[in-house]
């Protein structure tokens, strides 16, 4: 087993597919979350009828959805972080999230990951491509929440 200050960091491919992979599990969880609060919503505000554009509680409706469905994936990845370091994509691809003292994400570092890592997508990835410059592989989320991915070593 090799020590974690030398763990090569993460490639960007490897990143990616295990966004890809976590991306999967987290769009479940999303349908069952939004299924919960779709029939909450309808039964306690509407009777159980649908909440249509027309109704006067259709964009509150949208907001909490949309809020619980933000809450929902930075509890999911701030979990896995802070408990163990990896989502089930990143034990699949073998890449460990670690603060740069080597030691479990706080959930201060985790919610400056996820803001920022959305942040990184939505300039056009550039967030990401940065680690193809950057000597250390570190993407834009990595260099604001302190923290970096290492590459584990096969078992």
């Amino acid at each position: 087993m090799t020590n974690i200050e030398q763990s090569p960091p993460a490639s960007l491919l490897k990143r990616i597919m295990a966004i890809l992979y976590d991306l999967l599990l987290l769009i479940a969880i999303f349908f069952v979350v939004g299924i919960v609060l779709s029939s909450l919503t309808t039964f306690i505000v509407n009777d159980g009828n649908a909440i249509t554009e027309e109704h006067p509680f259709y964009i509150s409706n949208q907001i909490i959805i949309l809020v619980a469905l933000v809450c929902t994936s930075i509890f999911f990845y701030g979990w896995f972080w802070i408990h163990g370091g990896q989502t089930l994509g990143m034990k699949t691809w073998r890449i460990r999230l670690l603060s740069n003292d080597n030691q479990p994400l706080s959930w201060k570092q985790v919610l400056q990951r996820y803001f920022c890592a959305l942040l990184s997508w939505g300039i056009l990835g550039l967030g990401f491509l940065w680690s193809l410059i950057d000597g250390e592989k570190r993407c834009w989320h990595d260099i604001a929440s302190s923290s970096r991915l290492i590459q584990l070593d096969k078992n």
